[in-house]
């Protein structure tokens, strides 16, 4: 293991011992060489600890909790950990690509900025097609609570920001840390919290680094729907959104959690919480009203077709967030 490794990667994981070793190893397989992996097992995992060993390289550490507490836990103990300047998030479910944490270091020290926190476009595969994400980088003056959530059309967001494309300062993960309990939107609730924190600048690479795999026969918490904890979620940080951005949510993220649900109530909750709080505009309301009409595989299948079309890579671009 290196003494001082200037990297620390962060994996959170739990009874997916395949997973966890094919993220590990991507990691691993990094051309920037000088880091450490912290794989975090979130509760006593046998199956996990012993394919892990297989590994055999000494910049893995396995750190095993005492008993379950979910993936924001599990990172905020892997930044505790950490012993480098940085740590680099990866969930057990996806992959990197190797030049990932060497492109991220360097626009990290190009950065003026005390804290910048880098993140990066990735590719979505699904069982039915490859797409890359986020369309579009934030642009130069644009509220950032904006860009994570005022779609640019009917079927999909042209902002995103995804938990394994972020590497960040460690003393700022320290600072501030992963909500505990929040079962959706943690990385945007993480980046909107930690864009406040002073000295901080975001930056994208602009180029796909990240693997994300939605695979839909297997369980992953962000394709859950807690619609009554995410509401009030949302309540409670009110104050990490523009007007327009408030609106935009409460029609887009917040109603695709609600209409399965099929409870007119919830349809007219979130129209009164988006005009009560927010500045919804046409689109918002064309969308809400999408989302409860469309069945969720049809709209899946339009917006695989409409964002499997790749877009030319624009610059990385640092974003202006006071």
């Amino acid at each position: 293991m290196p003494t001082d490794p200037d990297v620390s990667v962060v994996i959170p994981t739990c009874n997916r011992p395949q997973l966890a070793v094919r993220a590990a190893e991507s990691a691993l397989g990094q051309t920037h060489h000088d880091l450490e992996v912290i794989v975090v097992v979130d509760g006593p995992d046998d199956a996990t600890v012993k394919e892990l060993s297989g590994i055999g390289d000494p910049r893995l550490r396995v750190v095993v909790l005492p008993e379950r507490g979910k993936a924001p836990r599990a990172r905020n103990i892997g930044a505790l950990e950490a012993r480098g300047r940085f740590v680099a998030l990866l969930d057990d479910d996806d992959e990197w690509l190797p030049t990932k944490v060497e492109t991220q270091r360097r626009l990290a020290f190009e950065s003026t900025a005390r804290l910048p926190i880098i993140a990066s476009r990735l590719i979505n595969r699904t069982p039915r097609a490859d797409s890359v994400m986020p369309r579009r980088l934030p642009g130069p003056g644009e509220p950032l609570s904006e860009y994570f959530t005022v779609r640019r059309g009917l079927f999909y967001g042209d902002g995103f920001i995804q938990t394994s494309t972020i590497m960040a300062p460690t003393e700022l993960l320290r600072a501030v840390p992963f909500t505990v309990g929040l079962r959706r939107q943690q990385e945007l609730d993480w980046t909107l919290r930690a864009i406040r924190h002073d000295g901080v600048e975001l930056i994208y690479a602009p180029e796909p680094l990240v693997l994300w795999h939605q695979d839909e026969d297997r369980h992953r918490i962000s394709l859950e729907m807690p619609y009554e904890q995410q509401l009030a979620w949302l309540r409670s940080n009110r104050e990490l959104f523009t007007p327009r951005a408030y609106a935009a949510f409460t029609l887009s993220v917040l109603s695709s959690m609600a209409a399965p649900g099929r409870e007119m109530k919830h349809f007219r909750e979130l129209l009164a919480e988006a005009r009560g709080h927010g500045r919804p505009g046409a689109l918002d309301y064309l969308t809400h009203a999408q989302i409860w009409a469309l069945p969720p595989s049809l709209r899946a299948r339009l917006r695989d077709l409409i964002v499997g079309r790749r877009e030319q890579p624009a610059e990385a671009q640092p974003v202006d967030v006071h």
